[in-house]
């Protein structure tokens, strides 16, 4: 397929995506629209919104309409790196009673991490994902091990909070594409919410877009001159 038939093709297939995003998400088509940017450029998003305004369903709904593997982690001032990346177990050989190291992954190994208020744990832990977001790949035990394809990040921000929030470090913002701030929705926008959310029948979730046919698109718009 040629890159004209290609263009073509990611036209139809974005409409068809907000289209389908639409039967979850009410409003918010400025959001869509640039974390679909973000995901066709390999880039990462920062998004800055108050609870509540559907941040986690939007982006699970992108996971549905891609067919892409999808982890969340809700970012706490206990947590660990080793939470996020994973960590080696011992694991004895029920034969032989041998006892070795096994890795066990940790959510990092996903396809679509939702990084949830990731200002409310310290920098230690937020560093986890700066070799993660920028070179695909984690270093555990002396051992790169590589990521699946694509590894799209989206983590949240409650702008509200100020205590006990520590703020994301220059070499942690770098890694993200875009800061968009998430608002309120208009009046009409949350009659439509409350009448789509108060039904007993909800919206199926159609896969749009294949792997294969995302990784193409990423290929295309990253080589375009």
């Amino acid at each position: 397929m040629d890159n004209i038939k290609l263009l073509e093709n990611l036209q139809n297939k974005k409409k068809q995506l907000f289209q389908e995003i639409k039967k979850n998400i009410i409003g918010q088509d400025q959001i869509v629209e640039e974390i679909f940017i973000s995901l066709l450029c390999n880039g990462h998003i920062l998004v800055e919104g108050v609870p509540g305004l559907a941040k986690t369903l939007l982006i699970k709904t992108l996971a549905t309409t891609l067919n892409l593997n999808f982890n969340r982690i809700q970012f706490t001032p206990d947590l660990m790196p080793s939470d996020i990346i994973g960590t080696d177990i011992i694991e004895e050989d029920s034969k032989t009673g041998s006892r070795s190291f096994k890795f066990l992954q940790g959510p990092i190994f996903t396809n679509i991490l939702l990084a949830d208020e990731i200002n409310r744990t310290p920098p230690k832990t937020q560093s986890a994902l700066l070799q993660a977001m920028e070179e695909r790949n984690v270093t555990v035990g002396g051992k790169t091990l590589a990521l699946d394809s694509p590894f799209f990040v989206l983590a949240t921000q409650n702008p509200i909070e100020q205590e006990g929030t520590y703020p994301l470090p220059e070499a942690q913002l770098d890694r993200f594409m875009f800061n968009l701030v998430i608002s309120y929705p208009k009046k009409d926008e949350e009659v439509q919410i409350t009448k789509t959310y108060t039904q007993e029948q909800k919206s199926e979730i159609n896969e749009i877009i294949s792997h294969d046919e995302l990784i193409q698109f990423q290929k295309l718009v990253l080589n375009v001159p």
